[in-house]
């Protein structure tokens, strides 16, 4: 993808920059992004997310019907105590076979059971085993799974969904690339999907053409660089934004998993960055929470 980054342009003056910082998006944190700051300190973590700006978080630890060890109704509390949503959540479990596939869905069952006791929106598995890059059978495997459990999702209000890396695009089968025979393999009433805009460029495909031959399919956007937004000169996010409402994403959150400050301080520049871009249209808070 060609390159866009917020230097390529002219310098700001001073009351541009300062309408900009009153810009509010409605915009959230995937919480993978300040994981150790999670583990250290889940209170004054989220603290410093609310008042970094973003508007909602997605969960990265999830176990034994917990949030980071603590109950989901008293973490969403805790979240909005800090002026946050809890909306989303990764967590998930590999494909099963024959002989546990009951204990598996008995798994899902208490998962999805915590997470709409928080009200979450939506639930993502955040990546697949070996076997779905070993045959088409085995992708198939994994279809069928994610189907099943998106079923049980629908059941609970809640919508299942699968976030990418760049393997699913490198990966074919016939001559078609993994990630393609998920989406027509899956559900759309059933299994929507993540689209991770860094890890399709990594890829090798372009982001704009899979909204082109599979509209609506992407509720869910990651935001993402090799660093923070901005920083790799790489990702031409307005292009993408262009496409919104063809790809069907209602809500952009934002991951950084590799940094040049403490976490924390660079998922504030990455939402920065964000707020200085006039293509990005993540602000009708009603529209997307409807």
């Amino acid at each position: 993808m060609q390159g866009f980054t917020a230097c390529n342009s002219a310098p700001k003056k001073a009351e541009e920059k300062s309408t900009e910082a009153e810009k509010e998006l409605f915009i959230g944190l995937q919480l993978w992004s300040v994981k150790d700051n999670m583990n250290e300190d889940v209170t004054a973590t989220l603290k410093a997310v609310g008042e970094s700006g973003y508007k909602f978080v997605e969960t990265a630890g999830y176990g034994d019907g917990k949030m980071y060890g603590i109950d989901p109704v008293e973490f969403k509390n805790l979240c909005e105590s800090n002026g946050l949503q809890f909306l989303g959540a990764h967590t998930g479990q590999s494909v099963p076979t024959e002989e546990n596939w009951d204990e598996t869905m008995a798994w899902w069952d208490t998962c999805i059971a915590a997470h709409k006791a928080a009200g979450v929106k939506w639930i993502v598995q955040p990546s697949m085993g070996g076997s779905a890059y070993e045959s088409l059978d085995g992708i198939k495997a994994y279809c069928e799974y994610f189907n099943a459990v998106g079923e049980k999702c629908n059941a609970a209000g809640i919508r299942f969904g699968y976030h990418n890396h760049d393997k699913e695009f490198t990966t074919e089968y016939e001559g078609k690339p993994l990630y393609d025979w998920m989406l027509e393999l899956t559900d759309p009433e059933k299994v929507m999907f993540q689209l991770d805009l860094y890890w399709i460029a990594e890829g090798g495909k372009n982001a704009v053409d899979y909204f082109e031959k599979y509209p609506g399919r992407f509720e869910l956007w990651h935001i993402k660089d090799e660093k923070e937004l901005g920083e790799s000169g790489k990702m031409d996010f307005a292009s993408v934004f262009a496409e919104r409402e063809k790809s069907g994403a209602k809500y952009g959150i934002v991951e950084v998993e590799r940094y040049n400050f403490d976490p924390l301080v660079s998922c504030e520049k990455s939402l920065d960055y964000l707020k200085s871009q006039d293509y990005v249209d993540f602000t009708n808070k009603k529209s997307l929470t409807e």
